[in-house]
């Protein structure tokens, strides 16, 4: 059903009445990056507890300028946090049907790729495949279709994954907290959700199909799974749709009212840049190249210690390797972002991946920087 108005619910949508939304869409409005000066971003750095002005200054453009300081203090709060640990997962993607017409994705459904489903014997394979390769984390995939991937079938994959794994997360279409709550009994510890852009004019615009054109549902997924039980919630915002500073700050301010609202719930931050699709090359990040992306990362660093920050395989290894350095702590290795791909390649790619390294490749890599990779942290009793 088409809805042309981003705040509407499509019918089945269920409205939690959550005020989060009004008050990142306020101050995200009177951010103006401009207006910061070296004083203010020394300020920042030198807050124990940061304000919602200190993210501002750190994401500014004056900033920008500051990068070499600000590293100095973002690889204290890591350290500090989370020691030499670098948490490593993998994605497995198990469906790439699409309801949604969403322009900068090789999912949509007006794409012309080869559309696949794993039944349940290859999902056991593509875990029995993974699991070799000594990971403790996975995280299932799907393009959002209710119709070839629905809630059962998601949650029957997610049981087997937890056979396998000691954490399992997902990054799905959104969900009601009823929904939430059973993808939860069936073994699933986080829901990621990235809300691609905090703009609702520039969402409303690139969001042509399907349920994914309500801007406020989606918004409010990670409170719903929050609500439906869940321990971890994952945000972001796909750097490069639109004005990346006021997107990254919306994005941390976001997770960090959740964070107050919910104390208990482990959250986690993700940076993904727009990448090239099958049949458009030429989608890539306007004004994020790897200098802005990292002044992202240390800002989300500093005003949100605890958060873990994830680089994905969207970007080239040595982009990733130095990020561990000073202010992510989790990243994914041996990708496939097709599906099959970790046996028998059914189905086309929803985007091109920069880091094709394995996971004995990255986990050498993080030991030969210093650093320990972790599979869990988790113990079960």
């Amino acid at each position: 059903m088409k809805n042309s108005n981003p705040f509407a619910y499509q019918n089945g949508m269920i409205d939690i009445k959550s005020d989060i939304l009004k008050i990142v869409l306020d101050e995200t409005s009177k951010f103006e990056y401009k207006n910061y000066t070296k004083n203010d971003i020394y300020k920042a750095l030198n807050s124990k507890i940061r304000t919602q002005n200190d993210l501002k200054a750190l994401l500014s453009i004056e900033a920008g300028e500051c990068l070499e300081e600000i590293a100095e203090v973002c690889k204290n709060e890591t350290r500090a946090k989370f020691g030499k640990n670098i948490n490593i997962f993998t994605p497995l993607y198990i469906s790439n049907f699409c309801d949604s017409h969403c322009v900068y994705c090789g999912f949509n459904t007006k794409n012309n790729i080869k559309r696949a489903k794993l039944s349940f014997e290859a999902i056991k394979t593509e875990l029995i495949n993974i699991k070799k390769t000594g990971l403790e984390e996975i995280l299932i995939l799907t393009g959002e279709s209710r119709v070839n991937s629905d809630v059962e079938y998601i949650a029957k994959a997610c049981k087997m994954a937890s056979g396998y794994f000691k954490i399992v997360g997902v990054e799905i279409y959104p969900l009601n907290v009823d929904e939430y709550s059973f993808l939860h009994e069936n073994g699933v510890d986080y829901v990621n959700v990235y809300q691609e852009t905090y703009n609702p004019s520039k969402y409303q615009k690139i969001h042509l199909l399907g349920e994914k054109m309500s801007f406020i549902y989606r918004f409010n997924s990670q409170e719903r799974a929050i609500l439906g039980g869940m321990r971890g919630a994952g945000f972001g915002a796909l750097l490069g749709i639109d004005d990346f500073r006021k997107d990254a700050f919306a994005t941390a301010l976001h997770a960090n009212l959740i964070y107050q609202k919910y104390p208990f719930v482990e959250i986690s931050l993700s940076v993904p840049r727009l990448r090239p699709v099958i049949n458009n090359s030429r989608i890539n990040p306007r004004d994020v190249h790897e200098k802005e992306l990292l002044q992202v990362v240390m800002a989300y660093r500093l005003f949100m210690p605890h958060a873990t920050i994830t680089i994905s395989t969207r970007e080239r290894a040595g982009f990733r390797d130095n990020a561990i350095k000073i202010a992510a702590n989790k990243l994914s290795a041996g990708v496939s972002v097709g599906i099959g791909g970790h046996s028998e390649k059914i189905g086309d790619e929803q985007f091109n991946i920069n880091d094709e390294r394995s996971v004995d490749e990255v986990c050498k890599s993080v030991e030969n920087s210093g650093f320990y990779p972790l599979m869990s942290e988790y113990i079960y009793v």
